[in-house]
């Protein structure tokens, strides 16, 4: 898979995570990263450049002698690789790889090529660095879970190797290769950003909408079992509401309940019989677990297109600080490093995750209560009641599940 600069989708991530695709640098990227450490380094030159001849952070006043440039950044590498905690699972850390792999080849960051390069190496060849879970603060980037990674780019630390933590330098020696060239910011370029927020985001993207994809089919798989009415999922009524979620469900489950011969037409059932009968036996509308689905999952739908798109944004954009711009000859510091994008979006993610669970447990609770569904044994108990038990345990976790996610 072949990378440009700032184009990556969400289809690539799942390539390389997923299915293990190798990428490919291309040379115009290369061309680019090559240029912009080529400006940086003689713009730098007699100037104040935050992170280039600077302290960091709240001791950014203290300049720096030329001397000690490159020691500055080994320096900054080795006192924030100070995550505790679990390590952050493999496919997670692969993707913050790539999206910081991403962001450093826009030409904004003034890094020397070795960076780019050898990150791509790394996610060839499956070695992943060993990056903990606790110690970022988002406000300012992933400062510590990026300096695990930039600790394993200069051949120190850790990484998971053909299933095992082994030292890096160790790895570097069997895989044949050679730690990044420090030069001039390689170290703050690498640790000053939102990749790994922005790369788990992404997989957990990718999850949800595999999530919906299921709650959608279970939801059509219901109505058809119950052999619910089929008016609420018309495109009559849910194209009377202007949100495009909502319509977009609708139409996927009337599709997958094209063929169904369970499913009934109300015109055949209550419009034309029955008109005058005091009382119903059947319900005139299914429960709101069933009805309702297009107005659930049509936000949850609507607002996992959001999410995907700002993740995407971010993701191709330079989240770093200083911002090298080699059209204009100029370096602009500001704080492109805050992660609020990407933290808000997360919630939204957690909010509609939520909600299909919520959705997911009122469909289970009516199949499994008799007196509400009125087609299927207690509990969808096929044995013997009291003696054999069903789903009842089912239920319980489906509600315990439900209870955790709201909290």
């Amino acid at each position: 898979m072949l990378i440009h600069k700032g184009e990556l989708e969400l289809k690539d991530f799942y390539e390389v995570i997923f299915n293990h695709k190798a990428i490919e640098l291309d040379e115009a990227l290369i061309t680019k990263v090559e240029n912009s450490f080529n400006f940086l380094k003689e713009f730098s030159e007699n100037k104040v450049i935050y992170g280039v001849n600077t302290g960091f952070g709240p001791m950014a006043q203290y300049k720096i002698k030329d001397e000690d440039r490159v020691q500055l950044q080994y320096n900054l590498i080795r006192s924030h690789a100070s995550g505790v905690g679990n390590p952050i699972p493999k496919m997670y850390v692969k993707a913050a790889m790539l999206a910081r792999l991403n962001t450093l080849s826009l030409g904004n960051s003034g890094v020397h090529v070795s960076v780019v390069k050898l990150m791509a190496e790394l996610i060839n060849r499956d070695i992943t660095p060993l990056i903990y879970e606790h110690g970022g603060v988002g406000a300012s980037g992933d400062l510590v879970q990026l300096a695990h990674l930039a600790l394993v780019l200069i051949g120190e630390g850790e990484v998971f190797y053909k299933g095992e933590k082994k030292p890096t330098q160790e790895v570097f020696e069997l895989e044949n290769l050679k730690p990044i060239n420090v030069e001039l910011r390689e170290g703050l370029a690498l640790m000053n950003g939102t990749s790994v927020m922005t790369g788990i985001g992404i997989v957990n993207v990718i999850y949800t909408e595999r999530l919906l994809n299921w709650v959608l089919k279970c939801s059509s798989a219901i109505n058809e079992i119950v052999e619910a009415y089929d008016d609420h999922l018309s495109e009559e009524l849910n194209n009377t509401k202007k949100h495009k979620g909502q319509q977009e469900v609708a139409k996927k489950m009337r599709e997958h309940l094209k063929d169904s011969t369970l499913i009934r037409n109300r015109e055949e059932y209550l419009y034309n019989a029955n008109a005058n009968s005091p009382v119903f036996k059947e319900k005139v509308q299914e429960y709101y677990s069933l009805r309702c689905v297009p107005q659930i999952l049509g936000p949850i739908l609507d607002t996992l297109k959001s999410v995907r798109k700002i993740l995407i944004e971010e993701v191709n954009s330079a989240n770093d600080n200083p911002i090298v711009d080699v059209e204009k000859k100029h370096v602009y510091h500001g704080g492109n490093f805050h992660g609020d994008y990407v933290s808000l979006e997360m919630d939204k993610l957690k909010i509609v995750t939520t909600k299909m669970s919520m959705l997911s447990e009122r469909q289970l609770n009516y199949l499994l209560n008799s007196k509400l569904n009125d087609i299927l044994p207690p509990f969808v108990n096929l044995g013997k009641l009291g003696l054999n038990f069903g789903m009842q345990g089912v239920q319980f976790t489906a509600t315990s599940t439900t209870a955790e996610n709201q909290t």
